[in-house]
């Protein structure tokens, strides 16, 4: 077996593992990035969505079992950029109180080990790495802040008079924060209909790949990344204190690779999968899992996507991803517990009602031509996100089965204040003057939005990391990607993993004298 060493090691590209490689950049380090999947191809197939929706051209090709060991197919991407290459971009920051406990309707959601202010620096850091664009207006919620690296897109055609329509109602409408490049310029982001889920044909929405990946291997660095290498398992020296490899499968052979620091940055699934496919006689339960919590507390927001047509409305805005509402984030109208919150989100398209039709009715969905779709629905609608807080559970978790598959048991909480917030999505779009409102929840299935598997914290015995995302057990051994959340607030994940792999990295070059 060929033996490589190196000085870190990451392993995956997305928000964690890509960030912190573009942090490394320039250092006395030699950094190996490796990833599981290979580049997103440029082409035409990347606006298709009949090639994203019905072909899954872009989805990982693999099967998870569920808690009742139903197999699925999980809604996840090995390439470089991971995840962040098909999302939607939204960047926000978590609120001062989701650091907190906060209690909510079904319980409470913990505190962090470290609170706003540590992660603010790195928050203003990652908006300029991911260039993001916003304004905080009259947002109550807003955290303390300097202004956004660059100004909100603007609000297309109708969308500014539903924006207009909402003040009317006494709410709040602020911009959304966008990860765009240059949206609007010649070479930049086309505001097309084809963001949410898809790679930008273009290469201009703010991902990992762009930001991250591309300058920090662009030839002239320290840092080097390999493709199409999977990372088999980590092995341990003989006190299980020390990683000394990382076992990769690549070009049909494993390698084994040595290093002095090793970064696992594979997603919150995978991650907590790795740990414990990596145990051996120092760590009989998984590696660093001497608290018995790697693979718990899964969570993933509770989330619905709302389409609401107004008859006789032509649709005409290209881009309408681009308006938030958080009036209910930490109180409801009629209740103290936090409720969740409220986003536009990208076009609908009629490939993506038949493929989420419920099965027994997805035949006759499918039967149904397209057009039909545009002409009585899609045409017309407006699309809307509602999303709530999810809260750790020790029974949600990722096992993995003898033969190694696996196995995600989740179930969903905060459904008292999930309903209540559709209420008020609904009571806000009747408000609107729209007719036919059609919630879809993502249900236990939605894989978007990991968190949680491998919690940092002071105290050994209830967390697996430390508040640097060093394991306690592990002297070498980090994990930077939403594992480490110990709750999920109720805003996109994306910035929040960006901005502690910046706090990583700071650490990371202290710790070595890089």
């Amino acid at each position: 077996m060929q033996t490589d060493s190196y000085d870190i090691i990451i392993i995956g590209s997305g928000a964690g593992g890509g960030t912190l490689a573009q942090a490394l950049r320039g250092t006395s380090a030699r950094v190996l990035l490796l990833e599981r999947g290979d580049f997103v191809p440029q082409e035409p197939e990347n606006a298709d969505p009949d090639a994203v929706w019905r072909d899954l051209r872009y989805r990982a090709d693999e099967r998870w079992l569920d808690g009742h060991d139903k197999v699925f197919r999980p809604y996840t991407h090995y390439c470089v950029g991971g995840n962040t290459k098909f999302w939607g971009a939204v960047l926000y920051r978590f609120r001062e109180e989701d650091f907190g406990a906060l209690t909510h309707v079904d319980g409470v959601s913990p505190a962090w080990p470290i609170s706003y202010t540590d992660l603010a620096p790195y928050y203003e850091r990652a908006e300029r790495i991911y260039q993001v664009r916003g304004d905080s207006g009259d947002d109550a919620t807003e955290p303390p802040r300097g202004p956004f690296p660059h100004p909100p897109v603007p609000h297309q055609g109708k969308t500014a008079g539903l924006v207009e329509g909402l003040r009317q109602q006494g709410l709040h409408p602020t911009p959304l924060p966008l990860g765009l490049l240059r949206p609007g310029e010649p070479g930049g982001c086309e505001l097309c209909q084809t963001c949410n889920s898809f790679p930008c044909k273009v290469r201009s929405k703010s991902d990992a790949d762009i930001c991250c990946v591309g300058p920090a291997t662009d030839g002239a660095s320290n840092v080097e990344l390999w493709t199409e290498a999977y990372a088999r398992r980590l092995e341990t020296d003989s006190t299980g204190r020390q990683i000394v490899a990382v076992v990769v499968e690549k070009d049909g052979q494993e390698r084994r690779l040595t290093a002095t620091t090793f970064v696992v940055s594979c997603g919150a699934v995978n991650s907590a999968a790795l740990l414990l496919r990596s145990g051996n006689g120092r760590h009989p339960d998984g590696l660093a899992n001497g608290s018995g919590l790697v693979g718990t507390r899964y969570m993933a927001h509770i989330a619905t996507m709302i389409s609401a047509v107004k008859l006789g409305e032509y649709n005409n805005v290209s881009f309408q991803k681009t308006v938030a509402i958080n009036d209910f984030y930490l109180k409801g109208r009629d209740v103290d517990y936090p409720l969740g919150q409220i986003q536009s989100q990208g076009h609908i398209h009629p490939i993506m009602i038949q493929m989420a039709a419920p099965a027994e009715y997805q035949p006759l969905a499918i039967s149904i031509p397209q057009w039909f779709y545009r002409l009585a629905w899609t045409s017309w609608s407006t699309e809307w996100l509602a999303m709530t807080e999810d809260l750790p559970h020790d029974e949600n978790r990722v096992t993995l089965t003898e033969k190694g598959h696996i196995r995600l048991t989740y179930h969903q909480s905060n459904q008292v204040a999930h309903q209540k917030l559709l209420d008020e999505v609904d009571r806000m779009l009747k408000g609107l003057g729209h007719h036919f409102i059609k919630p879809v929840s993502l249900g236990v299935g939605n894989t978007t939005h990991q968190c949680g598997t491998v919690v940092f914290g002071e105290d050994p015995a209830a967390s697996v990391l430390d508040p640097y995302c060093k394991a306690h057990e592990v002297e070498n051994l980090y994990v930077v990607d939403a594992s480490f959340f110990p709750s999920s607030a109720a805003v996109n994940p994306g910035l929040t993993i960006a901005a502690q792999a910046l706090r990583v990295a700071d650490h990371l070059k202290a710790r070595h004298s890089l």
